[in-house]
């Protein structure tokens, strides 16, 4: 249906990448770090040009979240996927309560099951349907997730916890950036690098609260589990004071996400996030308006403002179209997550993906399908 569609000269976008991970990272970025010569890449990470480095982006982070004093920045190498573990070794002293409402909050509530001494919990909904996190007694740690990359569903609302013995973790990890936040209610608020923060995985970064702090390096005094050395939260914290990482980071990934939060940063949160919703409705007044379109998200309350998925009338197949879009190089990574099994687009709203393209790949998408066959 799609093999001799040729998108017009006029239609092809500035960058052609739409992808929700990883994301778009900017030429200048990457021009930036080859600039650097060499004072980074191939030195030592426990030399001050390296801490220097992540002392900058755990300020800049400081500064674009306004965190309380209190709060600490902590980095650590493997990704919110290795930190799905590490909260359960670590912090859980004894239930986790997680709300699922699709792939990664579920991978989420399934690493922390496999522990054998915590007892995890679930609340769930379809996915595609969205679940705001409660507060139920007999759990110490409450698990959610901010923006679910494989739906496009995102909270509405984190609550303040009632028992001061009660952590509420937030996975952030494709909605950090773009999606505001009341940090006084999180004590962990975690994400990797590779979505709203222009970077590759393989890093996790997580904002800490001292009672989460306090936490995890009392699970770890108290000695009566076993907790591998690589995921043991004092080393990661200890080592983030003396900005650095237990092991050997990708410096690369270090350098590029901080060149994208000093950019976030010449904004300022709050009109990166005015962007993000202008784009948001954008994508989602086109799939209201066409026929053939319609958000998977049926509840505006769970709408994303950083990932966008939208169901295709069977007549359209969204992996042919991709795949003639991708041989001209002109969109990217714009299908849906393979594990839901739909026709439908996958989107990026991510700060570096700019209105004026996104404008253009629902005009493709449009002509495409409304050509004359």
């Amino acid at each position: 249906m799609f093999e001799n569609f040729q998108v017009p000269q006029n239609l092809i976008p500035s960058d052609p990448r739409f992808g929700v991970g990883p994301s778009l990272i900017p030429i200048e970025a990457v021009e930036a770090l080859a600039k650097s010569g060499t004072k980074l890449l191939g030195t030592s990470h426990r030399q001050m040009p390296v801490r220097n480095l992540v002392k900058e982006l755990q300020d800049d982070i400081r500064a674009y979240f306004k965190l309380p004093e209190d709060y600490e920045v902590v980095l650590g190498n493997g990704g919110a996927t290795f930190f799905f573990d590490m909260i359960g070794l670590g912090l859980v002293e004894k239930s986790s309560l997680h709300f699922v409402c699709g792939e990664f909050s579920d991978k989420w509530y399934r690493s922390h099951k496999n522990i054998p001494w915590i007892n995890a919990q679930e609340m769930r909904v379809d996915f595609g349907e969205g679940i705001n996190p409660v507060e139920l007694d007999g759990h110490d740690v409450i698990c959610c997730t901010l923006n679910e990359t494989s739906t496009g569903v995102q909270l509405s609302q984190i609550p303040k916890l009632r028992n001061p013995d009660t952590l509420m973790v937030v996975d952030a990890t494709s909605g950090a950036g773009q999606i505001k936040v009341d940090f006084k209610n999180i004590d962990v608020y975690y994400f990797s690098p590779q979505k709203v923060f222009a970077a590759d995985g393989g890093l996790y970064i997580a904002i800490m609260s001292p009672k989460a702090v306090e936490r995890a390096l009392r699970i770890e005094k108290d000695n009566s589990r076993f907790i591998p050395v690589s995921m043991k939260f004092s080393h990661a914290i200890e080592n983030s004071r003396c900005n650095q990482t237990y092991n050997t980071p990708s410096i690369a990934n270090i350098f590029l996400m901080n060149e994208q939060v000093k950019l976030m940063n010449k904004m300022g949160e709050d009109k990166v996030i005015a962007e993000a919703k202008r784009k948001a409705h954008l994508m989602y007044s086109w799939a209201e308006e066409k026929s053939y379109l319609s958000p998977y998200i049926k509840n505006p309350e769970f709408r994303s403002q950083a990932v966008i998925t939208i169901d295709v009338d069977p007549k359209y197949k969204v992996d042919d179209l991709t795949k003639v879009l991708r041989a001209q190089n002109v969109v990217v990574d714009i299908d849906g997550y393979r594990k839901l099994g739909r026709n439908q687009f996958r989107i990026a709203l991510f700060h570096n993906v700019t209105y004026e393209n996104l404008e253009k790949l629902t005009k493709i998408i449009s002509l495409a399908i409304e050509r004359p066959s």
